[in-house]
């Protein structure tokens, strides 16, 4: 069935856009005045009007649709098909529900492919920036199955933990991110504006002045005149190592330093072992078979170094070796979560045990992570500290010196 986006004017003669479903364009512009509104224009967005589907939801996708929308819409649609409802009208249900425009005409041309005949899997291929690899392929699972809506709550569930873990290391972050940059511009307004009236007096003297001193008036006349060199070059230094970074070469070192970097290597490697693990028991629960998990999984754990092996570990498995043999030779996944895999292989719990595996590290990462945060704050206090003493010693040693001279 067509979908048709609307703008039309309400019996007030306030404006209201809109998606509906219709027969036809004269069907749809019915449906609209049977509403009390009055249509002004009607475009039918369906594949048969666009002429090329995919380029029409590339432009859509992405313009105001979050995620945690997409994780409610996968929650009610596996509770819709739950109850018994067909998926059509199920989708029809969510369409209804949905709020967010382009959200709706979204679900309204997956509704209307399924509609044709089509697969939810098939239609959903058709947003890839929508839905990512993992969805597609576990809602591919749940259709060979017959459990669609068993995997579509576990999907919601997956997703809904990944984006409160993000939450919460975000809002960990938040106040020491706060903290620095008003740090920085309080040494910023001090250095450029206060100490310049301060240090002018020490101008018409013929005393020497102390080291501290001189460095403080340079660098005060140098953020005063030529901050915005200054500036131009920090930008161009961040913009250089992002260039840097985005290139092969760049990506390949810059991972390897988060594998081997004191400090940061534990960190790194057990955020790897958290995504790696749960992502990887949730499509092995969805009844993804394992070397296509494992495909699946080698592009989200944004490190090439660590995908480099997830991939050997696939060559490995097509030749007969098991997955905890092939990690038991490696040295970047850590020894307890090789364990659990050699486990969960023995038992035939294998994404039990990688679930069990997520939980821990999950809580590890975000243990540490608060823990670093709560770091951060005397770091940056003693920091703005010894900055500060720094400008006041700066200050305080000529008024001394000039002192010492008078007596």
């Amino acid at each position: 069935m067509p979908v048709f986006e609307y703008t039309a004017l309400t019996a007030s003669g306030k404006k209201l856009k809109g998606v509906i479903d219709a027969d036809s364009l004269h069907s749809a512009r019915q449906k609209i005045r049977n509403t009390g509104n009055y249509p002004v224009t009607i475009k039918e967005t369906t594949a048969k009007a666009a002429g090329d589907k995919t380029s029409l939801l590339t432009r859509q996708i992405g313009q105001g649709i979050k995620q945690q929308e997409i994780h409610l819409a996968t929650r009610q649609l596996a509770t819709l098909l739950g109850a018994g409802i067909p998926l059509v009208p199920a989708l029809n249900g969510l369409i209804e529900q949905t709020s967010n425009r382009s959200f709706k005409t979204v679900l309204a041309q997956i509704k209307d492919a399924v509609n044709e005949g089509n697969s939810l899997t098939m239609a959903l291929t058709n947003h890839p920036r929508l839905f990512s690899k993992i969805y597609i392929n576990m809602v591919r699972a749940g259709e060979a199955s017959g459990s669609l809506d068993v995997v579509l709550d576990r999907l919601a569930e997956f997703g809904e933990n990944q984006h409160a873990i993000r939450s919460r290391i975000k809002a960990a972050l938040l106040y020491p991110l706060f903290m620095a940059i008003v740090g920085v511009l309080v040494l910023f307004l001090l250095i450029t504006f206060i100490v310049p009236s301060i240090t002018s007096v020490f101008e018409g003297t013929q005393q020497a002045l102390p080291l501290p001193t001189i460095v403080l008036i340079a660098m005060s006349t140098i953020l005063k005149q030529f901050w915005w060199v200054v500036l131009l070059i920090i930008l161009g230094a961040v913009a250089a190592v992002h260039w840097y970074v985005a290139t092969p070469a760049g990506r390949r070192h810059w991972d390897m330093l988060k594998l081997t970097m004191p400090g940061v290597r534990d960190l790194s490697i057990k955020t790897a072992s958290a995504r790696f693990s749960r992502t990887l028991a949730s499509l092995l629960q969805s009844g993804v078979p394992l070397v296509s998990s494992l495909m699946i999984v080698r592009n989200i754990v944004d490190n090439v170094i660590l995908a480099e092996q997830i991939r050997e570990a696939c060559e490995e498995l097509e030749k007969g070796s098991s997955l905890s043999q092939f990690f038991r030779g490696g040295k970047w996944f850590p020894p307890m979560l090789v364990q659990m895999m050699a486990v969960g292989e023995q038992s035939g719990t294998l994404d039990k045990m990688l679930a069990k595996a997520a939980d821990s590290y999950e809580k590890e990462v975000e243990a540490k992570i608060l823990a670093l945060t709560s770091m951060i704050e005397p770091v940056m206090i003693l920091t703005m500290g010894v900055a500060v003493s720094f400008i006041v010693v700066s200050i305080l040693l000529p008024i001394f010196e000039m002192n010492q001279l008078i007596k």
